[in-house]
Parts: structure tokens; sequence; C-alpha cells
């Protein structure tokens, strides 16, 4: 299929960035569209950014999570492709023309990522098939890195807004991999992402929270109440056991998570929303 970079706009979500956001744009090549989703309300950094890149549009919004941010990106965006990307990853200077050359070379795709330059933390799980010595098929790839190839999502089902912080990339590639469609690793195409850039104790506290909230749902979307019981238990067990554990102690952060380990746990069971938010 025939792929270049004036049918691409990149989609970035950004909350709280302002710090980390320039490298990546500056990564960019500097005549390409970018959809930036600003999810903290920063009419500053709408002004700033406008000011100093070119095709450059800043969508502001209040902070409805990744999945919901790239949404509303992917619905204002007017390419055949969508390259989302987070505000925390930078790509090289071979990193698109690697990318676009590989996938000229495949008949079609619905989504595909350059790999991860961190080995030891690969950006996509089980490897399905090599489609040459360039490009593995897998069963998913990590949010932070996704070109969508939109003429796949005529009914714009992207991700999953229910899920606030965690899984919602997976939901999509499972979601993908039901319909028989085709999802790419191309492996000499790099792409750089930091990673866990907030480590406040709220922001701590919010992610456990989500994560146990996500994983609940995940499994009882895609595989049923029951089974979604069973793989929390443990987790489930070990929160209780835990929480009890760290009161005694009087750890009060430690207890602090354990907390809001089992709270993401009833919220999930009992159907009610992922809204648990904190300030940071």
């Amino acid at each position: 299929m025939k792929l270049n970079l004036d049918d691409i706009t990149f989609i970035i979500v950004t909350y709280k960035s302002e710090n980390i956001i320039q490298n990546c744009l500056d990564s960019l090549p500097k005549n390409s569209k970018k959809i930036i989703v600003e999810n903290s309300n920063n009419i500053n950094l709408e002004k700033d950014l406008k000011l100093k890149y070119d095709n450059i549009e800043v969508i502001v919004s209040k902070n409805v999570g990744m999945g919901a941010g790239n949404n509303l990106g992917l619905k204002a965006c007017k390419t055949n492709y969508a390259f989302v990307l987070n505000p925390d990853t930078k790509l090289y200077n071979k990193t698109l023309s690697n990318f676009i050359r590989a996938l000229d070379n495949v008949s079609e795709f619905t989504l595909a990522s350059p790999l991860n330059d961190n080995k030891d933390f690969p950006n996509y799980k089980k490897v399905n098939s090599s489609i040459n010595k360039n490009i593995l098929s897998v069963e998913s790839i990590d949010g932070f890195s996704m070109l969508f190839n939109l003429r796949k999502f005529k009914d714009q089902n992207f991700f999953d807004e229910n899920f606030f912080l965690y899984l919602e990339n997976d939901d999509l590639c499972l979601r993908i991999r039901k319909k028989n469609e085709h999802i790419y690793v191309v492996t000499d195409s790099l792409i750089n992402h930091k990673g866990g850039i907030n480590r406040s104790l709220q922001f701590e506290y919010l992610r456990n929270w989500h994560w146990m909230w996500s994983k609940f749902y995940f499994n009882k979307k895609h595989y049923g109440f029951l089974n979604a019981i069973a793989k929390i238990s443990t987790n489930l067990s070990t929160a209780c056991f835990k929480y009890l554990i760290y009161f005694f102690l009087l750890n009060s952060h430690k207890k602090q998570i354990y907390k809001m380990r089992l709270c993401g746990i009833i919220a999930s069971v009992f159907g009610k929303k992922s809204s648990f938010r904190v300030d940071n």
C-alpha cells in the first residue's frame, strides 16, 4: 500500500506536559500536520504551541483521559492516517523514512508502530509471524505509539472511553484481532519513549485505583463477569491482606495504595464508572 507523510496527521494528548511536549514536536517533520489535545485546559500552552509550530491545531479539553483525548484528535483528523503519540516520545532521524518504506511493502494494516528503542521494554505483545525481515505481526502494541489506518475505522469506534488510564490500547487491539485485521511493528524503525514522568503520591493512588478498575472491566467486557471475578480474585485478597498489614504497621502511604486497589475493584465490580480523579 502507498503511504506518504502528507497523508499522516500526528495526534498527541497532553496533560500538564509543557516540560516535555516540545521535545516530541521538535522530533517531528516541520511541515507535518499535528493535532494536540490539551487535557489540562492550559490556554497558555495552546498559544505557545501555535506560535512556535506550523500546521498545528490545538484542542483544549478538560481531563477526559488518554483514550477519550485521542478520540477527539482522531475524529478531527482529515488525513487517511493518524499517528497517535504520547508527549514523552521522540522520533529519530530515520524513524519515519524506515517506517513508511516498510509499510509500503504490505497490502494493508489497521495499526502499526515503530519499535521501542529500549529492548528491555518491547512495545508489543506476542509475535504471531514475521511478514519480512523488518515487520512483525503482533497481537497488540502499546498506546504511546500507534499509526491508525483510518479507512479501517469508518464507524470511528476508536478507544473505549470507559477506560481512563489503563488497558484502552489492549481493548482496541483485541477488537481489531477479533476482526482478523493486522497489527504490525516495524523493527528497523525506532522510537524513544521516556515513560514514568509523574511520580507524585497522588498519581500513585490514581494509578492503583484505575489499574484494578480497568483489569476487571476489560475482562468482563471480553470474557464475561465470572471470568473477570476469577481474574481479579487474587488482587482482591492480596489488597485486603496488605491493607490490614499496613494499617497495623501505621504505614499510611502503603495502606492508601491498597485501599485504592480495593476501591477500584469494588467500583468496577458494581458497574461504577472510572470516575476517580486527583489533582496533581
